[in-house]
């Protein structure tokens, strides 16, 4: 499977991760997770790979966090899937996957493990 990053050229630190990636010598497919959100299924899949709960990849900060009610902390695991892909700004960024490895480029060299 193909080096890939879930990316948003408008983030320095998604761009700072894409750039560490290719010095290191790797072209990966790059996803506009804003523009093409994953589905429900392979976020779950990713969030496995990281080993994180929905909660654990979501930007909080973000004003649809609080506006959608999406703070609420009875809120399922698959009700946060789904508000993620609903609103995929909430998703932290930049994520990238290798085989099935995935790790989150906050900082940009935490992405070099899993290479």
């Amino acid at each position: 499977m193909a080096l890939e990053i879930w990316h948003n050229p408008r983030c320095s630190k998604s761009r700072q991760t894409l750039e560490l990636l290719r010095q290191q010598g790797h072209e990966p497919t790059i996803i506009e997770y804003l523009k093409s959100p994953p589905t429900p299924a392979r976020l779950n899949e990713i969030l496995a790979m990281l080993g994180m709960d929905p909660r654990e990849l979501m930007r909080r900060k973000e004003a649809d966090y609080k506006e959608q009610g999406i703070d609420d902390e009875s809120l399922s695991n698959d009700a946060l899937v789904a508000a993620m892909i609903e609103f995929p700004k909430l998703i932290e960024r930049p994520v990238v996957i290798n085989g099935d490895k995935a790790a989150v480029g906050r900082p940009p060299e935490q992405v070099l493990e899993i290479l």
